[in-house]
């Protein structure tokens, strides 16, 4: 009884050996593999090591590689420092956050406000005033109305019109950043964001009459359907049509050379008609018309 009391025992120490060591590698695997894991799906990430702002261009000391677990990388991020280096800044990018081609322009695009512009748009300078600026209030980044007050061809006053609608500012004078306070800023000059067709409006506009810019809300991209306005409309009165040119006026008043009358040709008697019966054939004869010769 003593030895097979120790041979059981002896079997179940051996048993409970085994399935205690299958555990434990099990488990140092399962905690093994995670951190495994992390290390190989870490990536370097560039990121910024200094504010930067818009239209300055990276330099070798404004960025740093970093790591991180490369779900965590935002789409297009660089892993080399040299990818970033030198491309102009276009969109604000703070400290510590990934730099990512969305916020960068081309390589060799320019500084300051030429990597801004789209491509296949133009910024065009708008010279204003305390008036037509808004009291300062037109600033980069808002988006504004243009009108034009002039006094078109062949009509009797000055009209206004809306030329322009939903313009972006790109610059208040030589800011390209609005205020961090938002106070406003008198400038002598904004410079507006437009297509190259819009560009030859609003040059014309500011040559030929008086501009006023409109601040509108920046969520609000619908245009507007305006008739426009003339001077007899602010008294009540009915928009005056549009007079005739000096040209015509003048073709109007010359006097017309009116010819002699003449007289009116008497309409041509009808010939007189008689019947003739001859048999069975009947035939209609014109009297003092002589009957071709046979």
């Amino acid at each position: 009884m003593d030895r097979r009391f120790l041979t059981v025992l002896i079997v179940s120490l051996l048993f409970a050996a085994v399935v205690s060591g299958i555990f434990y590698q099990m488990s140092a695997r399962m905690s093994g593999r995670p951190k495994e894991a992390k290390k190989t799906n870490e990536i370097g990430v560039v990121v910024a090591a200094a504010p930067l702002s818009v239209g300055v261009q990276i330099k070798p000391s404004d960025v740093k590689l970093v790591k991180m677990p490369r779900e965590q990388a935002p789409g297009g991020f660089f892993e080399k420092t040299e990818e970033a280096v030198g491309r102009p800044v276009i969109s604000n990018i703070l400290t510590g956050e990934p730099v990512v081609a969305g916020r960068l322009a081309e390589r060799g695009s320019g500084f300051g406000l030429t990597p801004m512009i789209p491509a296949g748009m133009r910024a065009v300078a708008v010279k204003v005033n305390e008036v037509v600026g808004v009291a300062g209030f037109v600033i980069p980044g808002i988006r504004v109305d243009v009108l034009v007050t002039i006094k078109p061809p062949g009509e009797a006053g000055a009209r206004t019109n809306t030329i322009l609608q939903n313009l972006v500012v790109v610059s208040a004078g030589q800011q390209i950043q609005p205020d961090s306070s938002g106070r406003a800023v008198n400038v002598p000059v904004v410079t507006l964001l437009v297509t190259p067709e819009q560009a030859e409006t609003l040059t014309l506009a500011g040559t030929e009459g008086r501009i006023q810019l409109v601040l509108r809300n920046s969520s609000d991209f619908g245009a507007a359907r305006t008739p426009g306005r003339q001077i007899a409309e602010l008294y009540g009165q009915q928009a005056r049509p549009a007079v005739q040119t000096a040209v015509q006026t003048r073709r109007a008043a010359a006097p017309r050379q009116l010819a002699a009358p003449q007289p009116a040709a008497e309409p041509p008697s009808a010939p007189e008609e008689i019947v003739v019966i001859r048999g069975s054939e009947r035939k209609v004869e014109a009297l003092g018309v002589s009957s071709p010769k046979k």
